[in-house]
């Protein structure tokens, strides 16, 4: 056997072996105690992302002044972002207080390895969809279009 293609597929073979693996990643968040709604909301939106990722996240909550007195206004929101993502992802590690800041860890319920697949089967999806989209009005299918058009009732200004 030649040794410069021995070499090569086992190089081959290396690379592809990197590419299936998954290093943990540890992605923080941090909050404050009187977090507005809205804000609550998109940090959550990023926590769920992270999640769906494969990703651990650290949530950290910073108290500042006297807020320090009052670390179970920290604890109860922390439970209830791990409610709120209780779907997607489980408490590694329990809310503790760590000086002037209260620190948790999610971790996700499906390996990075398994969401980086579903990714991927997303994207070809995602990919295959478009393309078959652009196909479409090409091959003469436009008979589809007003019959849809059809179904679906017109809006009367009377009703705006």
């Amino acid at each position: 056997m030649d040794y410069g293609k021995f070499k090569y597929e086992s190089a081959m073979k290396a690379r592809e072996a990197r590419k299936n693996q998954a290093h943990t990643v540890i992605k923080e968040m941090k909050l404050r105690p009187k977090i507005d709604p809205h804000d609550y909301d998109t940090k959550k939106g990023h926590v769920v992302r992270f999640l769906k990722q494969g990703d651990k996240v650290k949530i950290t909550i910073m108290f500042r002044g006297r807020e320090q007195s009052r670390p179970e206004l920290g604890f109860r929101l922390l439970q209830r972002l791990a409610s709120d993502v209780e779907d997607l992802g489980f408490i590694e590690s329990n809310p503790k207080q760590d000086g002037r800041n209260m620190i948790m860890v999610l971790g996700p319920h499906k390996k990075k390895t398994e969401a980086m697949a579903e990714a991927r089967e997303a994207q070809a999806a995602r990919k295959a969809e478009r393309q078959g989209t652009t196909d479409a009005p090409s091959e003469g299918n436009t008979a589809e279009a007003p019959a849809a058009a059809a179904e679906a009732p017109a809006e009367t200004p009377s009703e705006a």
